[in-house]
């Protein structure tokens, strides 16, 4: 049942999550190639001088600029003037932009000629992009003097980690390609928090605290989605936390969630009892993660990119790590093994192939992995882990059931036991009394037993017990209750009926045993049995008193001869 709570549950986060995208806007993604491109530049050298903007947009500085090279860029900290080429658009392919790729903490300023005069280009918009970047668009419109180049000023006003780049597009390309990426991690985003809230959910009903390692592990994840991806900067509430923060808004919850994950997969993966040494690696992963969390606060002294190199090898290394044990415990029957194996190998393809292009390049650069791989990855991985969990707990679940139905039988005739009878007869009776139903007790043992056991061995009475259940199944109705009272007794609860209806039952019952044979003992073994039957429409007695009633009628029957049926009633009298 709780499993079927987690699964249903996880299907109403799957269901939230969809609503995502009615928040995000509705352009439609942008189709084929982009209508425009990176533009090469010049850097002006400023050795010397203290450049002016009408110094540089004049035009008298142009001898002084030189090519300009974007990789390493993002370490320069003075102000930068660029020279961009006259900007030439494809006529009729939509509203003309330039476009300038910077970090969040570098400003861009474009500046342009319009009749001679120099003008500032407005922004139109701005676009997130992953790793702390971000497009700043402009609309150079109405449109600049022919031939004539773009500068642009850049300052920097905080860290960045994102080369310069130069382009042009259109304005339709632009919007739609954000509105397609924002629906992507909002979408991706709502999945995950929703799968979160769900299992946060799960454990007010659980102690089991597999459920608050899962909702940590992907709200972390969920958070370092939309901070690095840079739409949660744009976002009213993430914004107003996130804005402070800057790149520890991303580096802080990611290595957090390594350690809430090292330790969410030893708990899942159960391998406390898969290996006690392995178990213990993952909790020095979760310390080693929390200790690479609190290093980020060594940034700002300038180890920001051993930092974060530091923190891709460590991300690399666990997942191949996880993998593999995950695999090793797979191969040694472990079934969580086998889902967190399936569901890691989805999420670290891509987390691996996102921290080795991290380590060699920049998020910027790398649209197609983050946001079409790394992203979806994460949703699917959190929905096969959450079926992985609902496995397990049907599993459990199954382990429970067995040990209470083992609890609650006879080992050798499958019958409920002693204690479970009475309880499921006064059960009964507490139904059916008020409503003026009446219940019968057929107390049936067998016959001259002892002398079996002692003829043909207490392997032949089993046999003989495990015989007659059939023959007495094969009389009674699903609503009836049938179980082994001890030793040779067995009770018989009919549902509903009176004693004039019980005591043909039992009639049938006493015949059917009487037809039984055991064989394989030498001769074979015949049976009878004596039955008494008492009804609380005759006594007007209910539960255990219809049990002692039955079982005095019952030894009546044997004073009279055996292998007969007698009526506490009709012996009360």
């Amino acid at each position: 049942m709780r499993g079927r709570v987690f699964s249903w549950l996880c299907g109403v986060a799957l269901c939230l999550s969809g609503s995502a995208q009615a928040a995000t806007a509705t352009l439609p993604a942008p189709l084929g190639p982009s209508p425009g491109g990176p533009v090469a530049a010049e850097v002006l050298d400023t050795t010397d001088i203290s450049p002016t903007v009408e110094a540089v947009t004049g035009g008298t500085l142009d001898s002084r600029f030189k090519p300009f090279k974007s990789r390493g860029s993002h370490f320069i900290t003075s102000t930068l003037w660029i020279r961009l080429p006259p900007p030439a658009f494809a006529a009729g392919s939509g509203t003309p932009v330039l476009w300038a790729r910077s970090g969040t903490g570098q400003p861009v300023e474009l500046f342009g000629r319009r009749g001679g005069a120099v003008v500032a280009l407005a922004v139109t918009t701005v676009v997130p992009k992953f790793g702390g970047a971000q497009d700043t668009v402009f609309a150079p419109s109405p449109p600049l003097d022919a031939g004539a180049p773009v500068y642009a000023r850049v300052t920097r006003t905080g860290p960045a980690a994102t080369d310069l780049q130069f382009g042009t597009s259109t304005l339709e390309y632009m919007l739609g390609r954000a509105a397609a990426h924002a629906r992507i991690i909002a979408q991706a985003f709502g999945a995950l928090i929703a799968m979160a809230l769900c299992a946060a959910l799960v454990r007010f009903l659980l102690s089991d605290r597999l459920y608050p390692l899962y909702g940590m592990l992907f709200s972390l994840q969920a958070l370092y989605l939309a901070y690095f991806s840079g739409e949660g900067f744009r976002w009213p509430i993430l914004g107003f936390f996130g804005r402070p923060l800057g790149s520890y808004a991303w580096n802080v919850p990611i290595a957090v969630s390594g350690a809430a994950a090292a330790l969410f997969v030893r708990e899942f993966a159960h391998l406390r009892l898969f290996s006690q040494r392995v178990y213990r690696i993952f909790g020095y992963l979760a310390i080693a993660f929390l200790a690479l969390a609190a290093s980020n606060l060594l940034r700002p002294f300038g180890l920001a990119p051993l930092v974060a190199n530091v923190g891709n090898v460590m991300f690399l290394g666990s997942a191949i790590f996880t993998l593999t044990v995950s695999f090793l415990a797979w191969r040694h029957g472990n079934r969580a093994a086998g889902w967190l194996l399936i569901a890691w190998a989805l999420l670290c393809t891509f987390q691996i192939a996102t921290t080795v292009w991290l380590l060699y390049g920049r998020a910027d650069n790398a649209e197609r992995l983050l946001y079409y791989g790394l992203a979806p990855s994460m949703v699917a991985a959190a929905v096969l882990i959450a079926l992985g969990v609902s496995d397990r707990m049907r599993a459990q679940h199954a382990a429970l059931t067995e040990a209470e139905r083992r609890a609650q039988t006879d080992a050798l005739t499958g019958l409920l036991n002693r204690a479970t009878l009475i309880e499921r007869l006064d059960s009964l009776c507490m139904r059916l009394q008020p409503r003026g139903m009446p219940v019968s007790v057929l107390f049936i043992d067998l016959d001259h037993f002892k002398q079996i056991n002692d003829s043909y061995g207490h392997a032949a009475g089993d046999a003989c017990l495990a015989a007659v259940v059939a023959p007495i199944q094969a009389e009674l109705r699903q609503s009836d209750i049938l179980g082994r009272y001890g030793g040779e007794e067995f009770v018989v609860v009919l549902t509903g009926a009176d004693s004039a209806a019980a005591t043909p039952v039992a009639e049938r019952i006493c015949k059917r045993v009487a037809e039984v044979r055991v064989e394989g003992f030498g001769t074979p073994i015949r049976l009878t049995c004596s039955i008494g039957v008492a009804g609380s429409d005759a006594l007007g007695v209910w539960g255990q008193h219809l049990i002692a009633h039955a079982d005095s009628a019952q030894y009546a029957a044997k004073r009279s001869g055996r292998n007969q049926v007698q009526l506490a009633a009709s012996h009360a009298a």
